[in-house]
């Protein structure tokens, strides 16, 4: 279940966090490499929803933003961040188990609050999501972005 946005609006965005597929990417044009924590963005394609979702979480001040080959790496990524809000684009079957494997994660009271933006189309290799969407979610709550 998705939680109301309000309660995002509540989190700074110093305590948020984005996860995103790696799947996302255009991957006939794509140059980022991978390391151990995910797909680095090189930010060379303006048009390319990784690098304009993970831009605009970036400049709202997100802690961090990951580009996920997996759940396994997501949860891992929330485990190390201890976000208290997290804002995550996937398919229904990532999203699930992301959900799951966060939830399962933390001994704390306080779980982090998860937002999941579903993508339009799935299948392991250029997928798409709602950008439009994505950008309002990423930004709820915050202060106008000035322009770069």
């Amino acid at each position: 279940m998705n939680p109301k946005l309000e309660d995002l609006s509540r989190i700074a965005t110093s305590k948020r966090i984005l996860l995103l597929p790696h799947c996302l990417r255009q991957s006939a044009t794509c140059v980022a490499k991978y390391n151990g924590q995910g797909l680095q963005c090189a930010g060379c394609n303006p048009e390319c929803s990784v690098n304009r979702l993970r831009m605009a979480a970036l400049n709202y001040g997100y802690k961090d933003v990951c580009v996920a080959p997996g759940g396994r790496l997501a949860v891992n990524f929330v485990k190390e961040n201890r976000p208290e809000a997290v804002v995550a684009v996937a398919c229904q079957k990532e999203l699930e188990e992301g959900v799951h494997g966060v939830r399962e994660l933390s001994s704390r009271a306080a779980k982090p609050l998860i937002v999941v933006i579903s993508l339009l189309k799935d299948g392991c290799v250029d997928t798409t999501v709602d950008i439009e969407k994505a950008l309002k979610v990423i930004g709820y709550g915050c202060p106008e972005m000035a322009e770069k």
